[in-house]
């Protein structure tokens, strides 16, 4: 049974009318709630908290004593955390009118396009759904709509249809779960953010929503794997490849946030993490655009191969420019004064040596373990590339050729046809290495 077919996922006549009628009216109420809570949102961030617990984004006295150490103070942080959410919202709204204007008669694009707006208040969502507000509600209740068209959708994506099977199950236990974690449970904001207060909470409920919380995202994970490797066309894997890098890289900068905020509390990580995460979350709406826009899509294994090259080349070189610091400045502290100086100059320098050394051998290595075959082709074409400049004998030529196809292309079949010598009254020759002189230069 070939599973490998593309799902129909257009409307039309009155299913095409309600869905769009629909979208319209969820659209409508998220963005009013967004805009009447606005306010609400700037004042929570010029307010400094005074309680035991605070609202995400908003001061506490020791982070405001902090700003202050670096010159800054709560208006600049208010402006600065204002212009980020508008631009972000601009961001996440134009792409979902963007999707709704290209495709808005495919359901599956329709949902991609309510996420991308709703998306956009995530900023307002993480600060007033965690505070007292009276627009608490109202934007909780945008937030459990982002949630439940989130894992919808992904349990759907690409062809709209549960697989697994069991995948439909799956979201009727999370559209369950969020429910009562977000409307029902004191002090908990909603399924989404258990990492952000699982340290606050007792070890006896903890595990257990830990437990829930990463079996519900694994099982969302396996079930795309298993779509990607037994249903998915070649379209549809790169869509997905799109949809997973975004989403990856911003989990990735976002864990990476919110170390420090755990390990110091009192410094400037908390407000450091939200930023963070809304400047990686720009990510979404560009991956989502291009996996579902996706007339001629791009390339996502190059952008994924550069990601790996560079992102370890980064991490390392850092390693060995801390390390090279450290450890020269102890080495000629009984040298010389001015042993920091020294040691950043030096330190320097051999990093400025080990760039592109090491970065070749990054490639290698991520072309080896990530790109077996592709790395196996194109060493393959480029011994071919070398043969051809030198080989003269054309049916070795053409042995070499036919070889080189089935080993990088792997083909049911092979055959070459070869144009026979053209006779004008000259003999031209199929083939010639160096082109004949003519005799008008001679």
């Amino acid at each position: 049974m070939n599973l490998h077919h593309e799902a129909d996922t257009r409307l039309h006549g009155r299913w095409l009318l309600l869905a769009r009628i629909v979208w319209f009216a969820l659209v409508a109420l998220t963005l009013g709630i967004y805009m009447a809570s606005l306010p609400e949102y700037v004042t929570e961030l010029q307010t400094v908290c005074r309680f035991a617990a605070c609202s995400l984004g908003q001061l506490s006295p020791d982070q405001v004593v902090t700003l202050q150490h670096f010159g800054l103070a709560v208006g600049s942080y208010t402006a600065f955390m204002v212009a980020l959410t508008i631009v972000f919202a601009l961001v996440s709204f134009g792409t979902g009118g963007l999707i709704f204007w290209r495709k808005s008669d495919d359901w599956m694009a329709l949902l991609f396009a309510l996420i991308s707006v709703v998306g956009g208040t995530v900023s307002v969502l993480f600060t007033v759904g965690t505070s007292h507000s009276v627009w608490r509600v109202p934007i909780l209740c945008v937030a459990e709509l982002l949630y439940l068209s989130f894992f919808l959708t992904f349990t759907l994506f690409p062809d709209g249809r549960f697989v697994p099977r069991w995948t439909r199950w799956l979201f009727v236990v999370f559209s369950i779960a969020s429910v009562v974690f977000t409307f029902f449970m004191n002090n908990l904001t909603s399924f989404f953010t258990i990492p952000l207060w699982l340290f606050t909470i007792p070890l006896w409920l903890g595990v257990p929503l830990v437990l829930l919380f990463f079996s519900l995202y694994a099982s969302l994970v396996i079930a795309q794997m298993y779509r990607y490797r037994y249903v998915s066309t070649f379209i549809q894997r790169q869509q997905t490849k799109w949809v997973v890098y975004g989403f990856t890289a911003n989990i990735v900068v976002s864990i990476g946030a919110f170390l420090p905020m755990l390990i110091f509390p009192r410094s400037l990580s908390p407000l450091l993490f939200i930023p963070v995460f809304i400047g990686a979350a720009f990510l979404y709406p560009f991956t989502m655009g291009v996996a579902i826009l996706r007339y001629r899509l791009w390339d996502i294994d190059v952008l994924i191969n550069r990601t790996l090259v560079y992102g370890t080349l980064t991490v390392i070189l850092t390693g060995v420019y801390v390390g090279l610091v450290i450890g020269l400045s102890a080495l000629l502290r009984g040298i010389i004064s001015q042993d920091s100086g020294v040691a950043i100059v030096i330190s320097t320098l051999a990093i400025s040596f080990l760039v592109q050394p090491l970065r070749r051998l990054i490639q290698r290595i991520i072309d080896r373990r990530f790109y077996r075959s592709k790395y196996d082709a194109a060493k393959t074409v480029a011994a071919f590339s070398a043969t051809l400049r030198q080989e003269v004998d054309l049916e070795h030529l053409r042995e070499e050729l036919v070889a080189v196809v089935q080993e990088t292309m792997q083909p049911s079949h092979v055959s070459l046809w070869l144009r026979p010598p053209e006779h004008n009254g000259t003999h031209l020759a199929p083939w010639r290495a160096i082109p004949p002189v003519s005799s008008e230069k001679r």
